[in-house]
């Protein structure tokens, strides 16, 4: 269930985009489920076209949903390769730590840091090999 906050400093597009994807990644809804359309969810929550289709856009842009065509917006399998392909990573980052030394303690503080630096990898800067 979606609910926009008119009252709330966040923008109704994004309380869409947010809950939308907190649905699909904790797997409320499952890949290969059929979104409403654009115009049906805005009739629904009461919104603008324009701010349900950027907050689907937005979920495209992210991989979380994929559009085709006439026949609408579905969950994507590729959130799940997302998730998939982070497991893969931290499982590597594990053996790495185990490696030179570092506790475990001492691990989650540095996947931490970097990840509230901004010091973590973008797809646009890392190394093609690795896609």
């Amino acid at each position: 269930m979606i609910v926009i906050d008119a009252a709330s400093p966040v923008p109704p597009f994004e309380q869409l985009r947010a809950q939308l994807a907190r649905q699909i990644q904790d797997h409320t809804l499952a890949v290969g489920t059929r979104l409403p359309t654009i115009r049906r969810l805005a009739a629904d929550l009461g919104l603008a076209v324009n701010t349900v289709g950027r907050a689907y856009r937005e979920l495209e842009e992210a991989g979380l949903i994929e559009t085709r065509g006439s026949a609408g917006s579905f969950v994507s399998a590729a959130g799940e390769k997302g998730r998939e392909r982070a497991s893969r990573a931290a499982a590597e980052y594990a053996a790495v730590i185990a490696s030179v030394g570092i506790d475990a303690n001492e691990a989650i503080r540095i996947v931490k840091a970097a990840l509230t630096m901004g010091i973590a990898v973008s797809p646009a800067t890392r190394d093609p090999k690795e896609a």
